[in-house]
């Protein structure tokens, strides 16, 4: 062999060669994450359900510790905390759809009346639009949601409605199990592991539950407070289905960083569609507020250090979540962002304090 011929070990010493491998590291890493995006996609109706066990366990959690602390045993303390919060969710969907139900025929004629006053607007605005297409556009709108529904459309709506209760009885069922027996789950788990191992695994699954609990009962306050903020206004202006907004401003403040501003900027149009230019005004001020206050105050106090992402990783999480699972995925997205920044922390810590000698 020639004297200046490279070695194997130095062609990779090289720039050349540690930009290759550089290169080989990026594409089986993109390659093994659209991979694994895939293989989340294609069993998502399962994953979703036990994410959102898995969130609502660490926020229950302490319900369950609560009452057995009071002496009830604990499948009866896991049944009465899953009945209580099962009981606020449905109850709350219901009052919704009534509510809905009941302003409806209020609603279409405020909103017929509001867009022909915006269909003129437009018509005599510089846009290339007539008022004949704008109201051709409207009617065709107000066609497609009053109409029925064809034997195609019945048949999808159906398989859309047993999808989701196929969905909410796993949830239900896996919530059940991981609010009575999560822990020895988790013990059984990591039993394989020894040593400092097994203490690194068991202190990251602690504060993994500790983030999420954290986490949840936070989103949960700040969500509420934005909602009754901007609800409180819509009332005070008259704005009808003030109660459905509020419900979905309530879900949107779960998506963090845009959620509330965008189902707040949905109430301002609902507003302006029913009650004119000034009351959407008036709105768009109160959300503007709510969000100020949100976000210099709010965030935090409440979530103080619990849940500590950059904004980058955050919208990343979120589109990344949009992207695989829709809205769902965008509010599960920041959460489980939360938990394996933690975990990695957590794992990387040298060595758990409980061990230490006293």
């Amino acid at each position: 062999m020639s004297a200046h011929q490279p070695t194997g070990r130095n062609v990779w010493s090289t720039a050349l060669g540690h930009a290759a491998v550089k290169l080989h590291l990026v594409i089986f890493g993109t390659f093994a994450v659209v991979m694994v995006c895939i293989g989340l996609s294609a069993v998502k109706l399962v994953l979703i359900p036990i994410l959102i066990a898995l969130l609502l366990t660490a926020a229950i959690s302490p319900l369950v510790h609560f009452l057995q602390r009071r002496r009830i045993p604990k499948s009866a303390a896991t049944f009465i905390s899953l009945l209580t919060c099962l009981t606020v969710l449905l109850g709350t969907g219901a009052a919704v759809a009534y509510s809905i139900y009941t302003q409806w025929n209020e609603l279409r004629a405020n909103s017929e009346a509001g867009l022909a006053r915006l269909a003129e607007t437009i018509a005599q605005s510089p846009l290339p639009f007539s008022e004949q297409q704008l109201r051709q556009a409207r009617d065709n709108a107000f066609r497609s949601i009053t109409d029925g529904m064809s034997v195609s459309d019945a048949f999808a709506a159906l398989n859309t409605v047993a999808t989701f209760l196929t969905a909410l009885l796993l949830m239900i069922v896996v919530l059940f199990f991981f609010l009575k027996d999560g822990q020895s789950m988790w013990a059984f788990l990591i039993r394989p592991l020894k040593g400092d191992r097994s203490a690194r695994a068991a202190r990251a699954g602690r504060e993994a539950v500790e983030t999420m609990g954290a986490y949840v009962r936070g989103i949960s306050i700040i969500a509420f407070i934005d909602a009754a903020g901007i609800g409180l206004a819509m009332v005070l202006l008259g704005v009808p289905l003030a109660l459905p907004l509020t419900a979905i401003i309530f879900l949107g403040g779960f998506i963090p960083v845009i959620g509330a501003t965008v189902t707040g900027l949905l109430a301002v149009l609902v507003a302006f569609v029913t009650n004119g230019a000034g009351t959407a005004l008036a709105l768009a001020v109160a959300v503007v507020l709510v969000q100020q206050l949100e976000g210099n105050l709010l965030q935090p106090v409440i979530m103080g250090k619990s849940v500590k992402l950059h904004p980058l990783v955050v919208l990343l999480a979120l589109a990344v979540g949009a992207i695989l699972a829709g809205i769902i995925g965008a509010i599960l997205a920041v959460p489980v962002a939360a938990v394996i920044w933690t975990v990695v922390k957590s794992w990387n810590t040298e060595r758990d304090p409980t061990w230490q000698k006293s």
